[in-house]
């Protein structure tokens, strides 16, 4: 049976991949350090972890696995549920794979070389649009159905 996880701290598509996944009846698992109202949905288990760096990322990590779609913006954690054999999808819709994880997670590593060396070089990018929104709904239909259906 199909799992969908969702790195829910500050993650803007929680009510769409809710929808999504009740839709394909799969349970969600909602997991975050706190502060998030439980949805009243039967299929939507809303976990607490303690609070402490990545402590929610190893939760998923530790669970995520072939078949099972995870959602998040953190490329660590999506690396390491992609080398699980989990679906990864960011916000945005943007598909994480083994083929292009290793270069999302250098771009990464390299960006934070360069916000710290740059003191003025911050901040976080463009704005999440209505547009991310919908690439993200058909990508996860997308990977719903091909989670269903076992394929690649």
């Amino acid at each position: 049976m199909i799992k969908v996880y969702v790195d829910a701290d500050a993650c803007p598509v929680r009510a769409e991949a809710e929808r999504v996944a009740t839709r394909h009846r799969a349970p969600m698992f909602v997991v975050s350090n706190g502060g998030l109202r439980p949805s009243p949905n039967p299929l939507v288990e809303n976990v607490i972890v303690p609070d402490g760096p990545d402590v929610a990322d190893m939760w998923i990590a530790d669970r995520a696995g072939p078949g099972d779609v995870v959602i998040t913006a953190d490329i660590p954690l999506a690396a390491r549920c992609v080398e699980n054999g989990a679906r990864v999808l960011k916000p945005n819709g943007e598909s994480l794979t083994a083929a292009n994880v290793g270069n999302a997670l250098a771009t990464r590593d390299l960006m934070t070389d360069l916000r710290a060396a740059d003191p003025f070089r911050q901040g976080g990018g463009k704005p999440f649009s209505k547009a991310d929104r919908s690439r993200f709904l058909d990508a996860l239909e997308r990977e719903m159905r091909a989670a269903s259906r076992g394929t690649a």
